[in-house]
């Protein structure tokens, strides 16, 4: 999983309580208001899209080693269910040990692409996944490289707003847009 450090952290990463959940609520609500926004930075600069709550630790995000504080398990969960409250992460395991986290909610993904395949004049054609996120066309997109599991659930959108027909053939994945 890479991580990036790189990252410009808020002024409350280098505040020891900020990696622990606060019990004031005015505080608490703060607080994750503050991580929710951090996550989503953070993933978003990375590029990742995907968190196991085994390795969380690991990452910068969670674990700053020079005031050495991290956020144990439980307080990450907290974090994660809030941004799951937005819609900006989802649960891939029923245990909630692995999550989707989604810098744009699926609907704003949809409205992204779908908004590059008008202006590209590209409706009526037809992408593979592979030419939507890592074609010549798209280096400059945010959408570049997105997780094809992620994909498909934003052209589920697209198909449900009747603006594209996913085509799922044996290893061949591919999209119509309207």
């Amino acid at each position: 999983m890479p991580d990036n450090t790189a990252m410009e952290w808020p002024w409350q990463y280098q505040f020891p309580p900020f990696f622990t959940l606060q019990p004031h609520t005015e505080t608490r609500t703060r607080q994750l208001s503050t991580w929710h926004n951090l996550v989503l930075d953070y993933f978003r600069t990375t590029r990742q899209y995907k968190l196991d709550l085994g390795e969380a630790q690991r990452l910068a995000l969670f674990n700053n080693t020079e005031i050495n504080r991290k956020c144990d398990r439980e307080f990450i969960l907290i974090i994660l269910e809030e941004l799951e409250k937005t819609k900006n992460s989802a649960p891939l395991d029923k245990t909630r040990n692995r999550w989707e986290i989604y810098w744009h909610t699926l609907q704003e993904w949809a409205d992204i692409i779908y908004s590059y395949i008008v202006n590209r004049g590209a409706t009526g054609s037809v992408l593979t996944f592979y030419e939507l996120t890592h074609g010549d066309d798209v280096t400059e997109e945010e959408f570049k490289g997105m997780d094809d599991n992620i994909l498909l659930k934003v052209l589920r959108v697209l198909e449900e707003q009747r603006k594209c027909t996913v085509m799922l053939y044996d290893d061949q994945q591919g999209v119509k847009f309207f």
